[in-house]
């Protein structure tokens, strides 16, 4: 048999017959339109539509802040070098990536005074605070700024 414009049918089960609304039963009375209005008439705007690039703009949040350009440093504290290097060691960015402070793409590395250290310790960093350049010193050590 072949199939020519007047016997074409759609496929087994591709399509179903049109559920009617509004004569009783789960779907009566408004047929789930609501009360009154333009959208419960007939002819009376259409369904869900596509929201265009304005209403898309004004549903967006506000930016506010500000982002800077500049990465963070990496920051270190003095307990951690206290707990991870001997005393006598040269700590820098090779040595604190190896030991797992950092990690390995650091480029910047700022040194915190956070916690005591009694080691004496040859640390090299982009950058330090003063409470930590105070300890290292007292310490007997050396801190060196790295650009």
């Amino acid at each position: 048999m072949s199939i020519t414009l007047d016997n074409l049918q759609p496929a087994e089960g591709s399509t179903s017959a049109r559920k009617i609304v509004g004569r009783g039963g789960k779907r009566g009375t408004y047929s789930g339109r609501g009360m009154k209005g333009q959208r419960s008439r007939s002819g009376g705007r259409g369904g869900l539509q596509i929201r265009g690039f304005k209403q898309q703009m004004q549903s967006m949040p506000k930016l506010r802040g500000f982002t800077s350009q500049y990465a963070k440093p990496e920051v270190v504290n003095l307990k951690s070098l206290e707990e991870k290097f001997e005393a006598g060691a040269t700590v820098d960015l090779a040595a604190l990536k190896k030991v797992g402070l950092i990690s390995a793409a650091a480029l910047d590395v700022k040194i915190l005074g956070t916690g005591t250290l009694t080691k004496k310790l040859n640390v090299s960093a982009q950058r330090f605070s003063k409470t930590a350049q105070e300890a290292i010193t007292k310490a007997g050590g050396e801190f060196t700024v790295v650009q």
